[in-house]
């Protein structure tokens, strides 16, 4: 692992060290009925306990680091991570910063729920989020855990850097969609982002194929083996 990559190691951890942190500053002074649902109107519409609130998300950032620094480890492609190595560690990177940044919202919203813009933000941020991930979605390369995974996608390399490159513009137009949309109001953000998604879902999904059966390299799926770099 080179310094750059262990800098960004390091950082993760300190980012779920520093959830953890705040929920262990926050246990004792917040009352045991905590806000942690807001409608897209920004009204709270869900209540949990302390576990709920100030616990549950830096589970979850704790479970995934680890999980997502070894599945290349058992993937039977793994083999390819090391042509798309700095965009792999940028996704993870961004899952934990996202994470963190909900958590951050969410906790600083108890006790200031009338005046945190708890819905606004996490809509911003989920248009940023993927804006981030379309951006990186075109280098990704043949895996079997990160990525639009179809049957054809899986069986031929063209098929899946085309997909992939055609991915990260629906998901670019997603976020650009859901940050306009924002503006206008919460619903509309909601509106715009389903809008873009769902038909540009479909279509990948179409193209993967089409172009996989003008693939002459495509092979059967017994035959998948990791590809070159």
């Amino acid at each position: 692992m080179s310094e750059h990559e262990n800098v960004w190691e390091w950082f993760q951890v300190v980012v779920i060290l520093a959830m953890f942190g705040v929920a262990a500053a926050r246990w004792g002074s917040v009352p045991d009925r905590l806000p942690v649902h807001w409608n897209a109107a920004g009204e709270v519409d869900g209540y949990g306990g302390r576990f709920e609130a100030l616990l549950l998300l830096p589970l979850v950032a704790l479970v995934l680091y680890p999980l997502l620094r070894f599945i290349p480890r058992i993937d039977p492609a793994r083999r390819n991570y090391e042509s798309f190595a700095g965009t792999y560690l940028l996704i993870r990177v961004v899952i934990i910063v996202y994470l963190a940044f909900i958590y951050g919202v969410t906790t600083l919203a108890i006790g200031n729920e009338e005046s945190v813009p708890v819905a606004g933000l996490i809509i911003g941020s989920v248009g940023a989020l993927f804006i981030v991930l379309g951006g990186a979605m075109g280098k990704l390369r043949p895996n079997w855990f990160a990525g639009i995974r179809t049957p054809w996608t899986l069986t031929s390399k063209r098929s899946w850097v085309k997909t992939h490159r055609l991915g990260g513009r629906v998901f670019i137009a997603a976020g650009v969609a859901t940050l306009v949309g924002a503006l206008v109001g919460d619903d509309w953000a909601f509106y715009a982002m389903m809008g873009v998604m769902l038909p540009g879902v479909v279509f990948m999904f179409a193209y993967s194929y089409v172009v996989w059966r003008d693939d002459p390299d495509k092979v059967s799926a017994q035959d998948v083996t990791p590809a070159e770099k």
